[in-house]
């Protein structure tokens, strides 16, 4: 690949990640026999499986990398394809004699967590999320950037909660301890979010759920918010509390087990309640 087209290719895959746009970088890694890509050609491929720049090879070669690549982006993880262009029929439609490896790494935006609310608990959500690799987005009209300093966005006024996207790549965790619950659950539940964590008391909780109910939320709906919030962990601190929520996130991302934590906990959480009504 010549020096210039390289230079363009890792300028656009910057701007791309500026953006927060997903894309996947195609590298030819092995050539058998006659290929019209050499080794180490790369090319760039956007999220609707357009080759932005670059090149691995062109005709059914390039519809069958972009087509791996948009899986790839789909599922994160990448691959590594074997392109046989030795038959026309059982291969990809190109009889050049040979065959060729393609690395595809998919590059994408991090996942998001978006932390409701203020205080302790709130601050270390933050904190851990930042360590765990999260864009991490807070909400509350008390939150200062000294609070949070790994935040990489603080909104304080969004009283129609217009100015905090919900999508399928965000966290959520409502850690306000009493304000607007239940419309911040609706809003997450109506954006698929990929985890919805309450951090409340049980007695709370069941308020705010069966709120949605009333509102009319499908029972299957509800089932995807986790009340309480958290890991069995044994918390006895709010920074504790934190921890276990952050790790059932990284557990439910993982695939690991999710159960939730008890009593002894609960008791804590009403105790936070508490503080924050008294500020």
């Amino acid at each position: 690949m010549k020096p210039a087209l390289m230079s363009d290719l890792y300028r656009i895959a910057a701007e791309l990640a500026a953006r927060d746009e997903p894309f996947a970088l195609a590298t030819v890694i092995g050539v058998q026999g006659s290929s019209s890509a050499p080794r180490g050609s790369k090319a760039l491929i956007d999220s609707s499986g357009k080759l932005l720049t670059g090149w691995i090879g062109g005709g059914c070669a390039e519809s069958a990398v972009r087509s791996e690549a948009l899986k790839c982006m789909e599922t994160g993880a990448p691959l590594i394809v074997t392109l046989d262009m030795t038959d026309e029929q059982l291969g990809i439609g190109m009889p050049c004699g040979g065959t060729m490896d393609v690395f595809i790494e998919p590059v994408l935006p991090p996942p998001e967590l978006l932390v409701v609310g203020h205080g302790r608990i709130a601050e270390t959500l933050s904190t851990l999320g930042y360590m765990m690799g999260f864009a991490v987005i807070v909400s509350d009209p008390a939150a200062t950037q000294n609070d949070f300093p790994h935040a990489r966005a603080i909104i304080t006024e969004d009283f129609d909660l217009t100015e905090t996207p919900v999508g399928p790549r965000t966290h959520v965790i409502l850690a306000t301890q009493h304000k607007r619950d239940h419309l911040w659950l609706q809003k997450a539940l109506e954006g698929n979010a990929a985890y919805i964590g309450l951090i409340a008391s049980h007695h709370r909780a069941v308020l705010v759920l069966d709120y949605l109910r009333a509102a009319g939320v499908a029972e299957e709906k509800i089932a995807a918010v986790h009340s309480p919030a958290g890991l069995y962990l044994g918390a006895a601190t709010p920074e504790e509390i934190a921890l276990s929520v952050i790790s059932q996130i990284v557990a439910l991302r993982r695939g690991g087990s999710a159960a939730t934590h008890g009593a002894a906990v609960d008791a804590l959480i009403r105790q936070c309640e508490a503080d924050v009504l008294d500020k």
